[in-house]
């Protein structure tokens, strides 16, 4: 028989960190892990929308990231876990860079800001990168309240909104779609 998935131990509004800590679902560092889960689901229908192979690849590879980075959230810092949970290195930020660069090579200058849309799958990289903003956003206030922080990890996902940015305007032009320039109101 399968194991069931509710267990009714967060019916009262609590969850355990990996460590055994109990804390409010309502806590940062609940909030931080279950923002990057969600980033990696959109992500997921992200590269259901796209048949380019490399992006593929790509973001399957950046969905390992995430669970990494959601998985370290998760951990109690405090407290020493059995588990080995994989580290994020330098070499996944230079990834991201130098797929940034290789986009952006292939890509027209931007004179203009531009808006989501056009394409279903151009404003989906669009919805990514900002949850990815937001998920930036409250792990570097968990860091400024709970040291020491997790430096890697706000640069990875500083730089992975520049990459979905880029994503979604390489995916525009891949998809022949034009851009929507934002063209302020006179």
């Amino acid at each position: 028989m399968a194991t069931k998935i509710y267990t009714k131990t967060g019916d009262a509004g609590h969850t355990s960190l990996i460590g055994g800590t109990k804390v409010s679902k309502s806590h940062i560092r609940i909030s931080a892990y279950g923002t990057v889960d969600e980033l990696n689901a959109f992500i997921g229908l992200l590269n259901d929308q796209i048949s380019d192979t490399h992006s593929r690849e790509m973001l399957r590879e950046i969905q390992d990231r995430l669970f990494t980075i959601g998985s370290s959230l998760a951990c109690d810092p405090e407290k020493e876990i059995a588990m080995q949970i994989p580290d994020l290195k330098e070499s996944d930020i230079l990834l991201l860079e130098k797929e940034i660069d290789a986009m952006n090579e292939k890509l027209p200058e931007m004179k203009s800001f531009i808006l989501p849309g056009g394409h279903v799958a151009v404003s989906t990289a669009h919805i990514c990168r900002t949850i990815c903003r937001r998920a930036e956003r409250i792990i570097v206030e968990l860091d400024s309240m709970q040291p020491p922080g997790q430096p890697l990890i706000v640069k990875y996902v500083n730089r992975l909104s520049d990459y979905l940015f880029v994503l979604a305007r390489y995916l525009g032009q891949l998809l022949g779609v034009e851009e929507v320039k934002w063209v302020a109101r006179k």
